[in-house]
């Protein structure tokens, strides 16, 4: 008996969205589903090391990016927008292409607009229902809400009840479509290691801000004595490890050793992107979190885990040494509960 095909597309902004898509596809061939995965640039190219053995298709690429200065953030999305809108209707060429030639059964996208197909059951992921964006709130929140009311179902990462992550962004008193909350995913688990590094900084999100931030932070760190595991986050085609002193440098990793390395560290300096935060619930980890400048959704996060005592942080500018003082005297975010297998969500792809 074939399996049915299950076409995973995760949107290329930053890694989130391709990593937190990694327990899916696991869970998809848990169940006897044969995960194909489509997807551009870096995160497409991580889920290939990922999953070296799978079939991988290539979408038309946003190619988001970000201004340098926060002040223009929003005119610089603005300015990207007719591409924005291009790219949704090729990308929709594209699945319809895909799903007649290469005998998909399902699609699930994680924040792909135009992934969806009205010939199999398609899926949106996402945590952001009410998409923050300062006075453009209600807009880009109602054209989100209308983008995944072309699909079949919408899933939120989260739990339904506090303690939940999302907050507002995921949690509306009378949403628009029906939604169903599948749970905190993530690639890693908890494990028992003895600790090999006192800090451990991942970077991630798209580029110049990524840079901005590595080059704050290795300043900044530069007089510690403490012993730092330094992840870069750019995806090339080889992995490069450097030691510096008291400093061990890669420009990527992949989930085993990220999990491992994380497992061995006392404290994570990352950004409050969404997928970075699930994991560190499931390691149950000690942060600070330091907001891309101009991302409302990150700022939103980071302010809100730290008013609950969760989580400590600042914003990039303001970052200092000195400001990791009190990060010991926050709870750590192992207070939300995870999946238990997002497996029971595939039943629309099963009764197909």
């Amino acid at each position: 008996m074939l399996k049915k095909r299950i076409l995973v597309a995760p949107l290329n902004w930053g890694l989130g969205h391709a990593t937190r898509c990694i327990p899916l596809i696991l869970e998809l061939q848990k169940e006897g589903f044969e995960p194909v995965i489509a997807s551009d640039g870096e995160a497409l190219e991580l889920l290939r090391k990922e999953f070296p053995l799978l079939e991988f298709h290539k979408l038309p690429s946003y190619n988001i990016s970000y201004s340098r200065k926060k002040q223009y953030f929003k005119l610089h999305l603005l300015l990207m927008a007719p591409h924005i809108f291009k790219t949704i209707s090729a990308e929709r060429k594209k699945i319809e292409e895909l799903v007649k030639t290469e005998n998909i059964s399902g699609i699930i996208s994680d924040n792909r607009w135009g992934v969806y197909s009205e010939m199999v059951p398609s899926v949106f992921i996402t945590h952001q229902l009410k998409v923050l964006s300062g006075v453009f709130t209600s807009i880009s929140s109602k054209i989100q809400q209308k983008y995944i009311q072309k699909f079949d179902e919408c899933w939120i990462p989260d739990a339904e009840e506090e303690p939940h992550l999302s907050g507002e962004m995921g949690h509306l008193k009378n949403p628009p479509l029906p939604v169903k909350f599948i749970g905190i995913l993530s690639r890693f688990k908890k494990e028992i290691l003895s600790i090999s590094y006192d800090i451990a900084v991942i970077l991630s999100g798209p580029e110049p801000q990524r840079e901005i931030l590595q080059q704050i932070l290795e300043k900044e760190l530069k007089g510690s004595d403490s012993r730092i595991l330094f992840v870069k986050g750019i995806v090339e085609k080889e992995q490069i490890q450097e030691k510096k002193d008291n400093w061990t440098i890669y420009n990527f990793l992949t989930s085993a050793q990220l999990q491992d390395y994380l497992n061995q560290s006392e404290y994570v300096i990352c950004r409050p992107g969404y997928t970075s935060l699930m994991d560190l619930a499931a390691l149950e980890k000690k942060a600070f979190l330091i907001p891309t400048p101009g991302q409302n959704e990150q700022e939103y996060l980071a302010a809100r885990l730290k008013a609950m005592g969760i989580a400590g942080g600042c914003r990039q500018k303001d970052f200092t040494l000195k400001k990791l003082k009190d990060i010991k005297d926050y709870e750590g975010l192992g207070r939300f509960s995870l999946n238990p297998g997002p497996g029971r969500s595939f039943a629309l792809f099963k009764g197909k």
